[in-house]
C-alpha cells in the first residue's frame, strides 16, 4: 500500500528559542533538547507510523533577508555549517534520507512590512500561494505544523485544497472547555505562571491577575483553521507536572517528553484513520 506523503513545516526562530538540538541547563545538570522533528524521525524509523507516512520535505518560513529573523535564529544560521550549532544532529536521517537534504525555505517575507502597511495582506496571500504551490509540487497529502509563527488563512479555509489536511502540534491544551487550556505562542509560559498563581491578561503591558494554581499542562494535536490554535482537536495529552520553580526551558523539556511527543504520536495515528473531509475521532 502506498504511503501517505507527509510534509513538516516549522519556524526555525521558534526552534532556536527552544535551543533545539542543544544541551540545556536542567535542575543543576543538563538534558538534550530534542525537537519534535527529531522525535518524528524516530517514529517514522522505529514505529508502524513509518509504514503509513513518508516524509517528503521539511519547510521553514524564516526570512534570511529579515534582520529580525537573523537575530532570533542567531548562531544556528539558516543552513548547517560544519562544526556549527544546529537544530538536530547534522547527520540525522529519516527513512534513509538526510534531513538537511529535505530542508527548504518558503519565506514569510511579508512580515518585514509594518502591521499597518496596506501591502501586508497581499504579501501574506502571496506567501500562502507560494506555500500551497510547494506543497502541491511535493504531492503533500498531510501536513504537520510545529511552532509555525504565522497564522494560515487561505490554505485552511473550508473548500481549500488543504482544508483538514494540515494539523498543528501545540505545547498546551487547546480545548476551551478544559481548565488547563493554553492557546497561543506563550502557552508554556502561561502554564508556568498558572502554577505560580497568576495569569497574564495583557501580554503587551504584562498586566496580571491572581488565579488558583494549576500544576499540570499538556499538548494538543489539532486541525489548523484560521484562528489561533482553535481548530478541531484530533488528540491531546495532559501529562506534564509543573514545578513552580521550573525555568521555561525546564518546563518546555518536560512538556515535550510527557505530553507533546505522545500527542504527536497519537495524533498521527488518528489522523491516518480520518479522511480529510470528515471529522476526526476526538475521543481522547
Amino acid at each position: 500500500m502506498a504511503k501517505t506523503k507527509l510534509v513538516y513545516i516549522w519556524s526555525l526562530r521558534n526552534a532556536a528559542a527552544d535551543q533545539a538540538g542543544q544541551h540545556i541547563a536542567y535542575k543543576g545538570a543538563t538534558r538534550y533538547m530534542k525537537s519534535p522533528l527529531e522525535y518524528l524521525g524516530e517514529l517514522l524509523d522505529t514505529s508502524p507510523l513509518g509504514d503509513i507516512y513518508s516524509l517528503e520535505a521539511v519547510i521553514h518560513d524564516d526570512d534570511e533577508a529579515s534582520p529580525r529573523d537573523r537575530e532570533k535564529i542567531g548562531d544556528y544560521g539558516f543552513s548547517y555549517r560544519p562544526g556549527g550549532r544546529w537544530f538536530y544532529p547534522p547527520d540525522l536521517r529519516i527513512q534513509g534520507r538526510r534531513v538537511n537534504d529535505l530542508l527548504m525555505a518558503v519565506p514569510s517575507s511579508y512580515r518585514r512590512l509594518p502591521l499597518n502597511d496596506p501591502q501586508r495582506a497581499a504579501g501574506k496571500q502571496m506567501f500562502e500561494a507560494q506555500l500551497q504551490d510547494r506543497l502541491v509540487q511535493l504531492g503533500a497529502e498531510r501536513v504537520v505544523l510545529d511552532g509555525l509563527l504565522v497564522i494560515l488563512d487561505r490554505l485552511v479555509r473550508p473548500g481549500a485544497l488543504f482544508h483538514r489536511r494540515i494539523a498543528n502540534i501545540h505545547p498546551g491544551i487547546t480545548r476551551l472547555e478544559s481548565p488547563y487550556e493554553r492557546r497561543g505562542a506563550c502557552a508554556t509560559l502561561d502554564a508556568l505562571h498558572g502554577a505560580q498563581g497568576y495569569k497574564i491578561v495583557d501580554w503587551k503591558t504584562m498586566e496580571q491577575r491572581p488565579v488558583p494554581p494549576l500544576f499540570k499542562t499538556g499538548a494538543s494535536f489539532h486541525y489548523v483553521d484560521n484562528g489561533i490554535d482553535s481548530g478541531e482537536v484530533i488528540a491531546d495529552v495532559l501529562g506534564t507536572d509543573i514545578d513552580p520553580q521550573d525555568t521555561i526551558l525546564e518546563l518546555r523539556w518536560n512538556n515535550f517528553q510527557h505530553s507533546l511527543f505522545p500527542a504527536l504520536r497519537k495524533g498521527l495515528e488518528m489522523m491516518a484513520r480520518a479522511p480529510a473531509d470528515t471529522p476526526a475521532d476526538t475521543t481522547v
